[in-house]
């Protein structure tokens, strides 16, 4: 049987295919699991107790978290900025409590962008708002000009930390560079997270637990990975270690 990944669904607005909210996840995602071998599942989001949210992932094999917008300031204690957008609760808390779960049943995961910086404030984490905020040495493009409104990244090199779960996933190939599309970035890591890449800029670009495989990327490698094996391979790695779980 194929793996089964859970995808965090989004709420998203009505609009002209549907009268009412709907809940989705992004196709590049999608495909990315599927060419690994996994057959994504795509989850509402909903209001879920530690119990529900352990009950919901334990049908699964894996945890995939989305990029999207902002998480609400609120959740780690900080006034919203001006640049902060797109911010909907019910995403956050819903995301939250599957990183939770998915650590406590030790549920291969990976984390994209949004995913990330969610997976840190889950733990006790904090975030920059906005990188154009703050006095760096090195100048690194972390979005394009006019985010968030062009619909691709940016490319940068990033540098990643031997002997990580990320490093073992990419052995045998050259380190790709990190399609980025985001103006928040990880703070103070939550309890339990290890910075494991970084941009020149010294942002995090990568993060992992200690127990687990539950590996957050910041950049995005399913934008590049039809084409590109080196980003292919991280869900290739992930959709492998929740085939494995099985049984």
């Amino acid at each position: 049987m194929l793996p089964l990944v859970a995808v965090a669904g989004r709420i998203g607005a009505s609009g002209k295919v549907s009268r009412l909210e709907v809940s989705f996840a992004g196709r590049r995602y999608l495909d990315a699991v599927m060419r690994a071998g996994g057959e994504p599942v795509t989850l509402a989001p909903r209001e879920l107790t530690d119990a529900e949210a352990d009950s919901l992932l334990s049908r699964f094999d894996g945890l995939l978290l989305m990029g999207g917008s902002d998480v609400d300031p609120d959740a780690y204690g900080q006034e919203r900025h001006e640049r902060t957008y797109g911010v909907d609760r019910r995403n956050d808390d819903f995301e939250m409590a599957l990183c939770r779960a998915a650590d406590r049943l030790r549920l291969p995961t990976l984390a994209v962008c949004r995913g990330m910086q969610v997976a840190n404030v889950a733990f006790g984490g904090t975030l920059h708002q906005h990188l154009a905020d703050l006095d760096l040495a090195v100048e690194v493009a972390h979005g394009p000009h006019g985010f968030p409104s062009p619909p691709e990244g940016v490319e940068h090199p990033i540098d990643i930390a031997a002997g990580s779960m990320l490093a073992h996933a990419l052995e045998g190939y050259d380190t790709p560079p990190a399609i980025s599309y985001h103006h928040q970035a990880v703070d103070r890591l939550g309890e339990g997270f290890t910075a494991t890449a970084w941009a020149a800029d010294g942002q995090v670009e990568a993060m992992e637990r200690a127990e687990g495989w539950f590996v957050c990327l910041q950049w995005h490698p399913e934008d590049t990975a039809p084409d590109d094996p080196s980003q292919q391979r991280i869900y290739d790695v992930f959709v492998a270690r929740a085939s494995a779980t099985q049984g």
